[in-house]
């Protein structure tokens, strides 16, 4: 069976299990070890308030190698002061001695990295945390059974696993992307409430991984806007295990450039953003109640930062995502979010299609087949071009439907 699992690429072990950390008893500690050690880059939430794991994570993915990375769901010691600090630091520590203990392993606490995701505001239950983190570490494996433990173990209100893999061909060498993702709400772009993780056996230099994590991800997980709203605990990390044997891909990290061959690396980076870009479709299509997802694509704006502020207007109006979630071809809402956030525009050029149909045109409503249009808003997936006909910028934005039931989960979620 092929392994489509974070567990794909050369170097990686995983381990997912039960602690009781989560009140339902699923799955809640997580473990991503690479033996032989691995280079690791990361992207954090830019929310002011961030969690322990956050704070823990951003000093230690500064060391030189990175083995293991430890998480837990169910709680997301997020506003718990220095006690919270304090237990984050444990589950490195806990994560060290683990990997010591079964595999024989000699590794600081600073080498490893930690995340969490739950309830926020309550102290995490460190003893629970601790043994789990001891069962994880007798159970890894790199099997694809193992990968699954994984990514179960880091879900929340997600409602199926979310996995990716890519393979490229780099100077003669097969390498192998994978990646596993968890959110489903409080999203909103400059990472969302996501817990992203990548493994890779390309063998490339810390800035150059980490340019390339921050690339894939901009243009992909944060142009995703659920319901517009960023977590405390967002964390995207990439390990690499340089298993693969092709020459290492090295240079500066800005601009990008590789003494290796750019061409390694602009194949690297597509294929990181071709994995990013599906994880963050799955996610929008398994987003708090949503079982639709459109892509706004905002075009002619007088700058890029302009395009992107539109895009994200539409994608989070709450009219608009109430009209696809009723399969509405409702192009009023859409003209209205647009006018409303503040861009310029040229109101005698703007423009709007879905997907290829025009129902709006230089300014005036368009002659279209309504029953086609409610066909294409009824879709899984359909694209909203706006043009604002003001300059040549260009930029997009993922969006999903707002339905009861995401009301519904979020007023029964406990807090």
């Amino acid at each position: 069976m092929t392994n489509e699992s974070i567990t794909a690429p050369q170097g990686f072990l995983a381990a997912g299990v039960k602690s009781g950390i989560k009140v339902s008893g699923k799955p809640d500690v997580a473990l991503l070890v690479c033996p032989t050690g691995a280079t690791a880059a990361a992207v954090f939430t830019t929310n002011t308030i961030t969690s322990a794991a956050v704070q823990v994570s951003r000093e230690h993915v500064t060391s030189r190698t990175t083995y293991a990375v430890v998480v837990n769901s169910g709680n997301a010691n997020a506003c718990t002061g220095k006690i919270g600090i304090a237990n984050a630091r444990k589950m490195c520590a806990a994560t060290a001695k683990s990997l010591g203990s079964v595999r024989n392993l000699r590794l600081a606490p600073k080498e490893v990295l930690v995340a969490s995701t739950g309830i926020i505001g309550e102290q995490l239950p460190i003893d629970k945390a601790v043994a789990g983190i001891e069962k994880a570490g007798a159970e890894l494996s790199d099997s694809s059974e193992a990968g699954m433990a994984f990514t179960a173990a880091i879900m929340t209100t997600d409602t199926k696993p979310k996995c990716a893999v890519r393979t490229l061909r780099l100077s003669g060498k097969t390498v192998t992307i994978a990646g596993t993702v968890k959110g489903a709400g409080m999203i909103g772009p400059n990472m969302a409430t996501t817990l992203l993780f990548i493994t890779t056996d390309a063998a490339i230099s810390k800035p150059l991984l980490g340019a390339a994590l921050r690339d894939a991800v901009g243009n992909s997980l944060n142009k995703l806007t659920v319901d517009g709203h960023q977590s405390t605990n967002d964390t995207g990390i990439i390990l690499a295990s340089g298993l693969a044997g092709n020459p290492p891909i090295v240079g500066r990290a800005s601009p990008l450039v590789s003494r290796a061959g750019t061409h390694d690396l602009r194949k690297f980076t597509d294929a990181l953003l071709d994995l990013c870009t599906d994880l963050a479709r799955q996610m929008a299509l398994d987003a708090e109640g949503a079982t639709r997802m459109f892509k706004v694509v905002v075009k002619r704006a007088a700058t890029q930062a302009q395009a992107a502020k539109a895009a994200r207007a539409v994608a989070d109006y709450p009219l608009v995502k109430c009209a696809v979630h009723g399969g509405d071809p409702n192009w009023g809402r859409i003209i209205c979010a647009v006018g409303s956030c503040g861009v310029k525009l040229d109101p005698a050029k703007l423009s709007c299609k879905l997907d290829k149909l025009y129902v709006f045109k230089n300014g005036a409503p368009a002659r279209f087949d309504a029953e086609r249009a409610s066909a294409i808003v009824s879709q899984t997936e359909h694209t909203i071009t706006v043009d604002l006909g003001t300059g040549k910028a260009s930029d997009f934005c993922y969006g999903c439907e707002l339905s009861a039931g995401y009301v519904s989960i979020n007023a029964d979620y406990h807090t």
